[in-house]
């Protein structure tokens, strides 16, 4: 044990001693007045004399034993109320676990550029160094999972290669199961099945910051060793979301959260990335600069109180948040970065990224008993094996599976369940919107021409339909919720209906009746409006995983990878994660292995729907870099960051070993009215 001359309540102390000793000094300056007595003998005249001042008020201050003993006692009971404290090494007991952190936050790097689980590996061998000859210990990694690095040994060497062997992950960080695995291990031991063993101590290195730290509980005593240090910088992305505008699916709209961890509020900018996916080149990730926008960000740590003052008093606004939109017709991924890397300590949370995926291949039918027009502008989109069927067959066979429909005159009694369905010169049964009838036939109308269009709308966008001239045309009723692209001088000439798991696109005019087939509009309309439905019929982006998930790839997209179903696929990850090759199982749903770190993944060869799998840290406990000063579930002892030093306090000890003895002699004194 190593003293230091340290108080945690000098102050206390010291405004005591200003007012006891003074206090005890005092009585023994005082005198007692004593009555008058008259004696007829001179035997008392000696101690008479010595009492010639006894009426004063004051008198000189005598050897007393007494008062020597008193001051001592006071001067050990101030010292007690001080508080001081001695820190001493504390070593391994005779059986210890060993917890080491691996989670993302224990990559931080700190001032000196190591790592906060090299720090903590560092002090865990330092901990294996103190081992006794008969001592034994084991060591567990954690993070939200937990795994046996090495089973309980009395070999220090063997130790210290397993704690070498952590290595990092992006993963968040939970104790439970880690402590779980403690006890687990422990009651294999033979010994500690005895009640009179003492149980194992548990150290834990780590900065602290457990995802479930309540109700946490251990047969054991635990002591956390603090890693990291509180002024560690760290700007993070703590939110990202991605998705396509519902009304241009084509347009998507981008949103990103950031979060400052640092002590200081400070100024960023956050950056918008965007790498095409090549179908022929999938290894390449070329990412070009969209657009860049600033950040106002306060400390996370900061109170409600330093906002308000900071806002009030400095004229800081704050601002943790952006938004972008951009067009994408294709495949891409889109990243989304902060660029204040300067003293950043946690790269993991620098960037973060979302796959937008590639227009289907779309699926086409085409019912109509003859239509050149319609034919060769279906022909000019390139569609894979678009199909034809006559009217009667698709009422007789009703087909599903199709992308979208295109209905020549006819008006469908019924339809599938769901899909996209474009209608010319007809309007199906069971919608809300109807053609206007009269003594049960179609109202017609003549001589139907344009009055205006929606030019902002992706289906009509860039289109000159000034001059569209229809013979005749359906009188369509349009209920409010129905958006009217073109809109004619005798009322609607199409319009967009959404209803259940349907988009209808109703033409109400049959274009063998009018102009617009001649007209070079016609043929871009169609293709704009094949892209619309295309991509509008699944307006999600592909989710982003989290670190350590592991996902499912579907039977049916390994049986669509290229070159027929793999029989082992190759896991590429970001910079640095080593290749994985995972045999493919004869049957059943594919699991990929835990994807640890942050990036962006593929697969070889490429699984359909799984070119890309984005993992993302968006965990704002983990990029929080403030050490916590308490141990995890409340129970147990934490020692400061950058040392094993536990702390002692010794005013009990001063008190049972000092003050107590004092004070029986004191009161032995006191009896036996002994003075020098």
């Amino acid at each position: 044990m190593s003293w230091v001359p340290s108080f945690l309540n000098p102050l206390a102390a010291a405004l005591a001693a200003a007012v006891v000793v003074p206090s005890l000094l005092l009585l023994y300056f005082l005198k007692l007045r004593r009555k008058e007595m008259e004696f007829a003998s001179t035997i008392l005249w000696k101690k008479s004399i010595q009492d010639l001042q006894v009426n004063a008020p004051f008198q000189k201050l005598r050897r007393n034993l007494l008062l020597l003993l008193q001051l001592l006692l006071l001067m050990f009971l101030l010292l007690a109320l001080s508080r001081p404290i001695s820190h001493y090494t504390p070593g391994a007991a005779k059986s210890s676990v060993i917890l080491i952190d691996r989670s993302a936050s224990m990559s931080a790097k700190e001032i000196d550029g190591t790592t906060r689980l090299d720090a903590a590996k560092k002090q865990a061998k330092e901990l294996v160094d103190t081992m006794d000859r008969n001592a034994t210990s084991m060591v567990i990694a954690f993070d939200e999972d937990a795994k046996v690095a090495q089973a309980f040994t009395s070999d220090r060497a063997v130790l210290k290669r397993a704690i070498d062997s952590i290595e990092p992950t992006d993963r968040k960080t939970n104790l439970k199961l880690a402590y779980q695995l403690a006890e687990a291990q422990v009651a294999f031991i033979p010994e500690q099945n005895r009640t009179n063993v003492e149980p194992p101590q548990v150290w834990v290195y780590s900065d602290g910051r457990v995802a479930d730290s309540d109700g946490l509980t251990i047969k054991a005593p635990v002591t956390l060793v603090q890693v990291g240090s509180d002024q560690a910088k760290n700007i993070g992305i703590v939110a990202l979301s991605a998705k396509r505008n519902y009304d241009r699916p084509t347009e998507v709209q981008i949103f990103a959260r950031l979060a400052n961890f640092g002590p200081d509020a400070i100024k960023a900018q956050a950056q918008l990335s965007i790498s095409p996916i090549d179908p022929n080149d999938p290894a390449i990730d070329a990412f070009v600069v969209s657009r860049v926008a600033e950040v106002s960000l306060p400390p996370d740590r900061w109170s409600e109180q330093q906002r308000t003052d900071a806002e009030k008093n400095d004229g800081f606004v704050a601002r943790d948040s952006v938004e972008f939109t951009v067009d994408l017709t294709t495949a891409a991924v889109i990243k989304v970065e902060q660029m204040n890397r300067d003293g950043d300590a946690l790269a993991a949370d620098d960037a973060a990224l979302v796959v937008v995926p590639p227009p289907k291949a779309l699926s086409l039918l085409l019912v109509t008993d003859g239509n050149f027009f319609l034919e060769k502008a279906v022909d000019s989109l390139k569609l894979q094996k678009p199909q034809q069927m006559t009217p009667a067959d698709f009422d007789q066979k009703l087909p599903g599976d199709f992308d979208v429909i295109i209905f020549d005159r006819h008006s469908p009694k019924a339809l599938p369940a769901g899909g996209n369905f474009i209608y010319f010169g007809g309007v199906p049964a069971g919608i809300k919107v109807t053609m206007d009838e009269k003594e049960g036939a179609p109202v017609v109308i003549e001589e139907q021409t344009v009055l205006d269009w929606r030019r902002e709308h992706p289906i009509l966008r860039h289109l000159n339909l000034g001059k569209i001239y229809a013979a005749t045309a359906l009188k369509l009723n349009v209920p409010p919720d129905t958006q009217t692209l073109i809109d004619g001088i005798k009322g609607p000439m199409m319009v967009l209906h959404r209803e259940g798991r349907g988009t209808h696109l109703i033409v109400g005019f049959d274009v063998l009746q009018s102009n617009w087939p001649l007209r070079v509009s016609f043929p871009i309309f169609l293709q704009q409006a094949m892209q619309f439905l295309a991509i509008g019929a699944d307006l999600s982006v592909r989710e982003s995983f989290a670190p350590g998930a592991s996902p499912i790839l579907p039977r049916g997209n390994l049986a669509r990878a290229a070159g027929g179903e793999p029989k082992e696929i190759e896991v590429v990850g970001p910079p640095g994660h080593k290749t994985v090759t995972v045999p493919v199982l004869v049957s059943g749903d594919f699991a990929l292995p835990p994807l640890d770190r942050v990036g962006m993944y593929r697969t070889v060869p490429i699984v359909p729907q799984y070119e890309r799998l984005a993992v993302n840290l968006l965990d704002s406990a983990e990029s929080n870099l403030l050490p916590v000063k308490t141990v995890p579930g409340g129970a147990g002892e934490a020692i400061a960051s950058g040392s094993r030093k536990s702390r002692l306090e010794l005013w009990w000890w001063i008190i049972a070993c000092v003050g107590l003895p004092l004070l029986m002699i004191e009161w032995w004194v006191y009896t036996r009215r002994v003075h020098l």
